[in-house]
């Protein structure tokens, strides 16, 4: 592998992709570590030291934007928005017919859905911002933390527009600086800053179970994280390869005086075929009741409960939900992402069929039984996943902070995998050995 690393390197163009990519995320991790103006940088400093940047409310999003969010910088929104974006112009196009036509005209479908992507985007960052500032300014951010409420000394509407427009543009440009990685560098930009964001949080997280841990001056619970750790990547990687291959046969077909077809393909159907979407929608409908909770302020019964059973997320009510959900939105995902009777229609307009089934709407039904019955152990699998943080080591007092397990590994899984396939067909190309065996 670091042979290959050093071909790479050593190839004039590919070298080039690689310190573009580099340099973008120089740029990004920069940016994530300067404050927004009006902010109190000492005040942030000393609620960060005093409850660490494990927050359960806010803890998905702080994930995404590689702890930029608790330490309210220019790229505090990170990846987030356009992430949010990306999943509901996706649902959309099921359910608007015009979009979905947009999807079907090729290239210039795409760009036109890209752009109402980015539109949205910008939207939604505006919105996730005031409502950052809004939560810095009452103090709910950090909580208990003695200076919460000092975090924005200023609370006049300049200095919030301010906070917002700079949080906002910040956001445009993370968007850009992915969209120039995949253009001009290596991989998928927007899964790179993501990748990075995750990564970032690592060595801390780590260190932070280290010093928590109380046998053998937390070395011994170090070292079981790494161990878990490790089982876990390769059980994703495991998983995350897995796929059931059905056969498909395209019939010869005579165009002239020539044949065409005959060939053998098959149709690659994953067992996590929803990948980590699941995952984040089901992380996102758990936090409105917490966020509902602590923007009412209200200490009523029903409030008291939802702050008890959900805000923690250890609870035995939060984690059934959060699993149930998690399997409900694989299936539901899925069931939008991949249609069994445009794939059955396309294979018998071009002369195509399965072995043992009949073309048309048996071809249908068989696509959607076997979907069926693989997507329940690639949903199950990602549930148990995602619990990883909550169940795993809670004898050595473990918390939300656990890097291993849930969304974070699931990408960083996901996007390494891709990223060295895409360095892999180069070097290829190159009649370069690479990464895989």
């Amino acid at each position: 592998m670091l042979t290959a690393f050093a071909r790479a390197f050593k190839t004039p163009d590919l070298r080039k992709k690689l310190l573009f990519t580099l340099g973008i995320i120089v740029l990004y991790r920069l940016g994530s570590h300067i404050p927004v103006p009006g902010v109190s940088y000492k005040n942030v400093q000393i609620c960060v030291d005093s409850m660490g940047t494990s927050n359960s409310l806010f803890g998905l999003v702080n994930m995404f934007s590689g702890g930029a969010l608790l330490q309210i910088t220019i790229f505090a929104l990170g990846i987030m928005p356009y992430i949010t974006a990306s999943i509901i112009l996706q649902l959309l196009t099921v359910v608007i017919p015009k979009l979905e036509n947009l999807k079907k005209e090729g290239q210039s479908g795409t760009a036109k859905i890209t752009q109402y992507t980015r539109y949205l985007t910008v939207a939604l960052a505006i919105l996730q911002g005031t409502g950052l500032v809004a939560t810095a300014r009452t103090g709910a951010l950090f909580g208990s933390c003695p200076v919460a409420r000092e975090i924005v000394p200023n609370h006049s509407i300049f200095t919030t527009v301010v906070m917002v427009i700079t949080m906002t543009a910040g956001t445009c440009v993370v968007m850009w600086l992915g969209e120039l990685i995949t253009d001009r560098g290596i991989g998928n930009g927007m899964s790179i800053l993501m990748f990075i964001s995750i990564a970032a949080g690592f060595v801390g997280a780590l260190w932070t179970i280290k010093l928590q841990g109380k046998i053998a001056g937390g070395w011994v619970e170090f070292g079981v994280v790494i161990l878990v750790g490790l089982a876990m990547v390769a059980l994703v990687v495991f998983v995350e390869q897995a796929q059931r291959r059905i056969p498909v046969q395209y019939a010869k077909r005579m165009i002239g005086r020539r044949a065409y077809g005959g060939t053998s393909t098959y149709i690659p159907l994953k067992v996590n075929q929803a990948g980590v979407i699941p995952v984040i929608f089901a992380s996102s409908l758990l936090y409105i009741p917490a966020l509902i909770v602590q923007f009412s302020g209200s200490q009523a019964a029903w409030a008291t409960w939802i702050q008890k059973h959900f805000v923690k997320g250890d609870h035995p009510y939060y984690i059934a939900a959060y699993f149930l959900l998690i399997v409900f939105f694989a299936f539901f995902y899925v069931a939008i992402s991949f249609n069994p009777e445009e794939v059955a229609d396309n294979m018998k307009k071009y002369g195509g069929f399965i072995p043992g089934i009949r073309a048309g709407r048996p071809t249908a039904e068989y696509l959607s039984y076997v979907l069926n019955r693989i997507t329940w152990p690639g949903s199950l699998y990602l549930g148990l996943i995602a619990l990883v943080p909550t169940m795993a080591l809670a004898g050595f007092g473990a918390n939300q902070n656990f890097p291993f397990g849930g969304t974070s590994i699931l990408i960083i899984v996901g996007v390494g995998l891709e990223t060295v396939k895409q360095i892999e067909s180069q070097l290829q190309q190159r009649n370069y050995e690479g990464f895989l065996r």
